[in-house]
């Protein structure tokens, strides 16, 4: 292999297979998710090798071509990939091409495991990015209220990211990558969302900073959240609460 002539994906496949210290490929990025692959699309490969076993293998760690990334590690090291982090997504909906671990099973095992977050961690998560999500949307409305329409659509933008983030920690799932979350909706709906509502919504409020549909889509969240248990994050914010509900401030004027 030389730089005029880089390893194929199919080649990388067929030495692995051969190679008795190989336990797992698995496939992810574009070429893992069904209709998304294009002419420009590589094959992000990852290849679990026994540990403490030696192979020349090891030797393609890193190595990136136009058709082929390979990322080379041993087990213990792809069992905490993504847990947390970022690849974790990428990880939870990637494929298995080779696994002969725990008779056949392993690799998918630990995919799947990485696909679902536990109860205590997401209900720990959930929390802070509720809180996230409520200051940026706040600032969001503040700005808007205030006449400054740049912030306020900057704010809103910034809120969109700990929704989504929120949304799919709620049902604990990773986040997708923004490149996969109609695809990812439209295959696996968040619970009680309407995805088509929910991705014009999220476009909306990116692009315009809408305060009426920052509004009705916090009037949602509010119920999932406080269903989840999640209330008294919300009731921290007070009085504030009301401006991001769009209700009317309470008088300071005395009564009659």
């Amino acid at each position: 292999m030389d730089s005029e002539h880089p390893l194929s994906y199919d080649a990388l496949v067929t030495r692995a297979v051969a190679d008795p210290a190989v336990v797992g490929l698995v496939l992810k990025g574009s070429r893992a998710h069904d209709e998304m692959a294009t002419e420009h699309s590589d094959h992000d490969l990852y290849v679990v090798v026994t540990d403490g076993a030696t192979t020349e293998l090891s030797s393609l760690h890193g190595q990136r071509s136009a058709t082929l990334d390979l990322i080379v590690m041993p087990l213990a090291e792809f069992r905490a990939a993504g847990m947390p982090g970022f690849e974790r997504y990428a990880l939870a909906r990637a494929q298995v091409v080779l696994d002969r671990l725990d008779g056949g099973t392993g690799i998918a095992r630990l995919m799947a495991e990485k696909g679902r977050l536990d109860a205590d961690e997401a209900f720990r998560e959930a929390g802070d990015l509720l809180d996230a999500y409520a200051n940026s949307l706040y600032r969001s409305l503040k700005n808007d209220r205030d006449a400054q329409p740049l912030a306020a659509r900057l704010d809103a933008a910034d809120s969109v990211r700990f929704l989504l983030e929120l949304l799919f920690t709620l049902d604990r799932r990773p986040r997708p990558y923004n490149k996969y979350l109609e695809w990812e909706l439209t295959r696996y709906p968040l619970p009680g969302w309407d995805t088509g509502a929910l991705l014009e919504a999220v476009g909306r409020i990116s692009s315009t900073g809408d305060a009426a549909v920052q509004r009705s889509v916090f009037a949602r969240v509010e119920t999932d959240v406080r269903r989840a248990g999640l209330g008294e994050v919300l009731d921290a914010w007070g009085e504030d609460l009301r401006l991001m509900r769009g209700e009317a401030a309470p008088s300071s004027s005395p009564p009659p």
